[in-house]
């Protein structure tokens, strides 16, 4: 009778250890699909997510850059430059920015009573001036924290323009609005320009917190376009020098492909600067996803080790049990081989039977299951997203324990719920781990019995 044969009538005459050692084996297949099919779910979730989100991508100065090169001047980046960077096919918007301060002429008064204007060197009527191409792509106005009340952002399409977004206590206390004529006039020269106001937007920092990058009152920071910019403090006989730039990808999976073509195109240009990639967004979306996909991880390996360890003992409890019926079968001739191959056969289709009843049922399951803890995860996350607050007025809220920089962002919910879907690599996943561990609980006793010779195993019995 050859092993194969012997392996079916084995299995059918041991029926109750073959149902225990399949609801065994369907344990271990359940808990390890289960686990692949999060994986899988979780991944392409992530995936849409950095697609829907983007891949911001700051241009801006490298300290370490800068402490190296000796100098004590922040580097400017040709806006040329930035035009080629932005042009990759890999870019769907951007934006640069540059500073210097601005005098503001005729009737319009400063927001008094905040940040001191004589210590930060402007003096009466001084206030922080920002060129830029698109003020949408502003940090401050992506994450939220500022936000456009009235009119529209500054785009490329107004580089030649003189436009002006103001802070709406500044615009306030001046009565000014869409449309209004503000002249400003150069830091340095007599030269002076009329903007139109584009847009009123708002800034929650107190006056009395001085702007961390400008130095200023919050409230009199100004945001013109290029062309109105260059236009009132010069730019020389060559293109605008940008001080810092964002770009935002396509696809979030472009990152490193960028920052090469960065490389090759920009060359020299880029030296004093780094690309930093801002993904505080899909960190925001993707973290309850990072905490069931660690709990379905560890799940398996707990499972997939103590259901070996189980095996291992059934298979050395029935190979023992069997020492007399491998004895007889060695004393007729039987090669060794073929005592292992049909323990392993055993083994293998009752695996299999496991496995192919494991993908009728897991998918639904899992579905079910990840619903209730994902959903779980991102409601706790969403409420410690609601429970930030903004520090106190006159605060930078590092005495109160508040990082301004975790302020949550805006349209950035935590994920709450994935499709799952059953594929053929997650089943061939599975049936490898199944298979592998069926082996390996098979080979070990399998092997230390039949080290012995059949007198050996006639004689001693047990």
């Amino acid at each position: 009778m050859n092993f194969v044969k012997r392996a079916g009538l084995s299995l059918w005459s041991r029926r109750g250890k073959t149902l225990i050692t399949l609801c065994t084996f369907l344990v271990i297949s359940v808990m390890v699909l289960a686990g692949v099919l999060i994986k899988d779910a979780t991944a392409r979730a992530e995936t849409e997510a950095k697609r829907s989100v983007g891949a911001e991508v700051n241009l801006e100065m490298d300290p370490e850059g800068l402490s190296a090169g000796g100098g004590l001047m922040a580097p400017r980046i040709s806006a040329t430059a930035v035009d080629k960077l932005g042009a990759s096919e890999l870019v769907q918007k951007y934006n640069y920015s540059m500073f210097d301060r601005g005098i503001v002429k005729g009737d319009t008064e400063l927001v008094t009573g905040g940040a001191d204007t004589a210590a930060s060197g402007m003096g009466p009527g001084g206030t922080a001036t920002v060129g830029l191409l698109d003020s949408a792509l502003l940090p401050d106005f992506r994450s939220g924290n500022f936000k456009l009340l009235s009119g529209a952002h500054i785009t490329a399409a107004d580089m030649d323009k003189r436009l002006l977004l103001i802070e709406e206590r500044l615009a306030r206390k001046n009565g000014l609005g869409t449309g209004d004529k503000i002249t400003l006039g150069a830091n340095q020269g007599k030269a002076t320009a009329e903007f139109t106001v584009a847009g009123v937007y708002q800034d929650p920092r107190p006056g009395s917190e001085p702007d961390p990058e400008y130095f200023t009152n919050p409230a009199n920071t100004l945001y013109a376009s290029v062309g109105g910019f260059t236009e009132l403090n010069g730019a020389g006989d060559g293109p605008p020098q940008a001080g810092k730039a964002t770009f935002l990808l396509k696809n979030a999976d472009d990152l490193e492909k960028f920052k090469e073509e960065a490389e090759r195109v920009a060359g020299s240009a880029l030296d004093g600067f780094r690309l930093a990639a801002n993904d505080k967004a899909i960190r925001q979306m993707t973290g309850p996803l990072d905490s069931i996909t660690s709990t379905a991880t560890a799940a398996m390996w707990l499972t997939a080790i103590a259901g070996a360890a189980v095996l291992a003992l059934l298979v050395n409890l029935a190979v023992k049990q069997r020492r007399k019926e491998y004895g007889v079968l060695l004393a007729l001739g039987e090669r060794k081989w073929k005592l292992i191959a049909q323990q392993a056969l055993e083994l293998v289709a009752v695996a299999a039977l496991a496995i192919g009843l494991s993908s009728l049922f897991t998918q639904s399951l899992t579905q079910s299951a990840s619903r209730s803890l994902l959903g779980q995860e991102a409601a706790a996350a969403q409420r410690k997203l609601d429970s930030w607050q903004p520090p106190a007025p006159g605060s930078t809220g590092i005495d109160q324990g508040i990082d301004p920089n975790d302020r949550p962002v805006e349209n950035a919910d935590p994920i709450d719920r994935i499709d799952v879907r059953l594929s053929p690599a997650a089943v061939a996943t599975v049936g490898g781990v199944g298979l592998g561990i069926g082996l390996l609980a098979t080979a070990i006793p399998a092997a230390s019995v039949l080290r012995l010779s059949p007198r050996t195993i006639l004689t001693k019995g047990k």
